[in-house]
């Protein structure tokens, strides 16, 4: 494993009128002694080590700032600049799907890297007080090749794979390919100055455990070498996507119980709430009831604030992809597809859930003065949605993706042509899908990321989209 430090990696946790908490990740060599962070205006800060694996220790600092315009922190004397004051005017930005499939690292750097340049440029001239990373942080499809008995097993038939074990070797080359992929993200340049300057606030999707995870059949899921991909995935997720470590991450049960990783926090004037719709997915169900528990507790907590950004990893609103899904049945070879459109909320083996989400959503906009927002990623385009509830819309932002490569033109346009159908879970508020400010397909197949502003109370969007440029405002 290659030396030199990750991070640090900035983790929001909250802020009021006075000052705003952080936690902070730096992972050293395991032989490094780690230092004292230095917040403005406070005491050192001693580290905590939250893991040590494969040669490396993980130290966290938790420590809070004034709430300025900036405030600095110090860390093996350099000094960070961060945004602090989030009482008044304030801007978001929001990102998705940080990768592909297949040689994400062997891409150039640049181009790889292309929105994140961007996005630094964007904070640079006026900076972004947080950062909301909606699914897909990296692509850790190769780890099935991290080790020859995974590559075997992964390229075997059902038989072979129903007996398979999940060995010490196994384990320990999963946890070596999560680092160094970790490591590969969060220092390449544009996105190491901004998540250590930027906290944010992140939630995972499939990609950032495998492909279709929990959409494929259910033996699949329940093997113990999936299952054990599954738990590295989510230590290090846990890790390096939420600043936590192995002693505050909840037990494991079985392979049908995982414990819901549902994060919410508050700041002045704003919630942000980021549901789990992997830990417990199956073919047939997205969250279980502690799942949806969790979350609908998240959501009454919120509810004082007068906005409420909700991410969903996968979109929430969007046209009847159930009609593609039964069509596959019909195609020889097309069943290839089923996990990704099984991962839809819309598939009809989720559409009890879907409208369960969607009422929920429509509950908590009905509150006088409460707006709430929902952000998604995932499918590689650009576009937004309304559903329209009572009194007030809700309005959906679909951002996606920042580094992976957008789809062709042909699906873009194939998918617009489905949204002009229209949806209606929910009887009597149906769901529409439009282009972004000044385009014209529904769908963008651009790559991009998205800006959320607030200015004297009122609430704007807009896209940064690579080929492009701004989209004009949209008021939410």
């Amino acid at each position: 494993m290659s030396e030199g430090p990750i991070g640090p990696i900035l983790f929001a946790r909250g802020a009021d009128a006075e000052s705003t908490a952080f936690s902070a990740l730096l992972v050293l060599p395991e032989d490094s002694p780690a230092p004292p962070l230095h917040p403005e205006g406070g005491e050192a800060v001693p580290p905590e080590q939250i893991h040590h694996c494969v040669g490396v220790r993980a130290w966290r600092y938790d420590f809070r700032l004034p709430a300025r315009r900036r405030a600095t922190y110090a860390l093996e004397g350099r000094s960070y600049e961060v945004a602090t004051d989030l009482t008044g005017d304030l801007r978001i930005a929001y990102v998705s799907c940080n990768g592909k499939e297949d040689g994400d690292m062997d891409r150039p750097a640049a181009e790889r890297n292309a929105l994140w340049r961007i996005l630094r440029e964007e904070h640079d001239a006026d900076p972004f007080q947080l950062m909301l990373h909606g699914g897909d942080q990296l692509y850790a499809d190769e780890v099935m090749d991290a080790h020859p008995d995974l590559h075997a097993w992964h390229r075997s038939d059902q038989e072979e794979q129903e007996r398979g074990r999940f060995t010490r070797d196994m384990a320990d080359s999963a946890a070596r390919f999560f680092l160094a992929r970790y490591r590969d993200v969060y220092t390449a340049e544009d996105t190491a100055y901004l998540v250590a300057r930027v906290p944010s606030m992140m939630m995972w999707d499939d990609h950032d455990i495998i492909d279709g995870w929990g959409s494929h059949p259910r033996w699949y899921h329940d093997n113990d070498v999936a299952q054990g991909v599954f738990r590295t995935a989510r230590t290090f997720f846990r890790l390096f996507q939420q600043g936590e470590g192995p002693a505050t991450l909840p037990a494991e049960s079985d392979a049908e119980n995982h414990p819901s990783l549902t994060c919410w926090w508050r700041f002045p004037g704003l919630g942000v709430i980021a549901p789990d719709l992997r830990s417990q997915r199956l073919p047939n169900r997205v969250m279980d009831e502690d799942g949806w528990g969790l979350f609908e507790q998240g959501l009454a907590e919120l509810a004082g604030e007068p906005r409420v950004l909700v991410l969903s990893s996968v979109p929430g609103l969007g046209p009847r992809l159930s009609y593609v899904e039964r069509f596959l049945h019909l195609i020889p070879g097309a069943q290839k597809y089923e996990d990704d459109l099984r991962d839809q909320w819309q598939s009809p083996a989720h559409r009890a859930e879907w409208c369960r989400f969607l009422e929920a959503l429509e509950e908590q906009g009905k509150r006088p003065g409460h707006r709430l927002t929902l952000l998604s990623g995932e499918i590689h385009l650009a576009t937004r949605g309304v559903l329209l509830t009572e009194p007030e819309p809700i309005h959906q932002l679909v951002s996606s993706g920042i580094a992976h490569p957008p789809p062709p033109t042909l699906y873009a346009r194939a998918l617009g042509a489905l949204a002009r159908l229209g949806e209606d879970p929910l009887p009597g508020r149906p769901i529409r899908m439009y282009p972004l400010p000044g385009r014209k397909g529904i769908y963008t197949n651009e790559r991009n990321f998205l800006v959320l502003t607030r200015r004297n109370g009122k609430w704007t969007a807009y896209w940064e989209t690579e080929g492009g440029g701004p989209t004009g405002p949209l008021a939410i």
